[in-house]
């Protein structure tokens, strides 16, 4: 296959210019590293540079030589050896080492392009009407709470946009694309952005509390045919939920990007509030992390907090969502910071997330219903919605049927 002879000769001799900032990176891992990656390196050699990156990322998560070996080695492995399955090793270079290095996200994304013309037929998306009855009436609050979540209408101006207390924006989005003319709410469109042979990460379990929690790669084909959409029953059965959740899909199906239209809140530059003053924006450049939220009815995120502003947008279905503030932390019987009840969670760290399931009415935890409750607040999220949540804030979400969200932490 000359077009891939010739790319890998192009990465080989961009990888001899030794004082550019992607090689700087690497020789930090090692010349003895570096050397073996420049002179033909064997599949088997390739693999164990893999593993040893895999391996050294999760010792030294803030490291960037590892990430970008990941990386390098990846593109070189699948323009090396040419297969279906260097479709998904490139997709393990984006979702597990950010596709790291100047110019590599889009160098990965465009082997991917060219494996899956090489490999499978071109597909085209022919857009259907989306059925109105998929919008639902809003179901009732919870139990365990004893307030709507705020809604304010109109919106905000960017001026007067408050970041102290949690408030809905009903439809604020209803102009996106992935609501109207790019729905989120087909298989077949998602499955169109994607192409075939990609892999995404899932949650495997309705709970990562629980010890029969873990994580996986699946095709993203399979993934979406577990799955109920309008133009799709579910036409795959899964003993487990699986869940793709916190993940950065946009980036890896970066067509997905277009298809919706970022806030100007994010870019508000809040201070950090009264009651969580140990708030920092997110570190990357863009001050801003977006993930997408894709499962099933029944999906649950458990009451937690994060340390960040966040927009959550509710796309495709309902999800009811819990909040509470940060001044009832005390009661809210989070886990100790050494505890870790899923055994195979790579982050021991269990302290922002509580014990209490806030969709049970079952009366475990009495300080939970004499101090928690009477300040909690909830209220179900329709396609469209925009919800605001503050930093530190106590919140839990749960899927009324498949359900799509987008989070926007600043």
């Amino acid at each position: 296959m000359s077009w891939a002879k010739d790319d890998l000769n192009l990465f080989y001799d961009e990888l001899k210019v030794t004082t550019s900032a992607n090689v700087i990176h690497l020789l930090s891992c090692g010349h003895h590293i570096f050397n073996s990656l420049l002179h033909s390196p064997s599949e088997h050699l390739l693999q164990s540079l893999l593993d040893t990156a895999y391996h050294e990322m999760s010792l030294a998560p803030s490291s960037i030589c590892w990430p970008r070996l990941y990386t390098d080695v990846s593109i070189i492995q699948s323009l090396a050896y040419i297969s279906i399955s260097a479709i998904a090793q490139l997709d393990r270079a984006i979702i597990i080492a950010g596709a790291a290095g100047q110019g590599r996200l889009d160098l990965v994304l465009s082997l991917i392009r060219k494996l899956q013309s090489h490999f499978f037929p071109p597909f085209k998306f022919i857009p259907l009407s989306i059925p109105s009855s998929q919008i639902d009436t809003p179901i009732l609050h919870l139990s365990t709470s004893s307030h709507d979540i705020p809604t304010i209408d109109p919106a905000p101006s960017f001026t007067s946009f408050q970041h102290r207390y949690p408030f809905l924006l009903r439809n604020n989005a209803r102009s996106w694309p992935a609501i109207n003319e790019h729905p989120w709410a087909s298989a077949a469109y998602l499955r169109s952005v994607a192409g075939p042979a990609r892999i995404v990460p899932v949650e495997v379990g309705a709970d990562y509390r629980t010890d029969d929690w873990t994580q996986q790669f699946i095709l993203w084909d399979e993934f979406l045919a577990t799955l109920q959409f309008f133009d799709q029953p579910p036409t795959a059965q899964s003993n487990k939920v699986l869940y793709l959740a916190q993940h950065n899909l946009l980036m890896q199906f970066p067509d997905l990007s277009r298809d919706i239209i970022i806030p100007d809140y994010v870019y508000s530059c809040p201070p950090p509030p009264v009651d969580y003053p140990q708030y920092k924006p997110p570190g990357n450049d863009e001050q801003l992390v977006i993930n997408a939220w894709l499962g099933p009815r029944g999906t649950i995120s458990p009451a937690h907090t994060d340390p960040y502003y966040n927009l959550y947008v509710q796309v495709v279905g309902r999800k009811t969502v819990w909040l509470a503030p940060p001044s009832v932390t005390a009661s809210m019987y989070a886990f100790e910071s050494n505890a870790n009840p899923a055994s195979n969670k790579t982050n021991p760290s269990m302290s922002n997330t509580s014990r209490v399931d806030v969709f049970d009415d079952k009366n475990l935890y009495p300080q939970f219903w004499t101090d928690v409750v009477p300040e909690a607040m909830s209220i179900t999220l329709t396609p469209g919605d925009m919800l605001f949540i503050p930093p530190g804030w106590w919140h839990a979400m749960r899927a009324e049927e498949t359900s799509f969200s987008v989070s926007m932490w600043f």
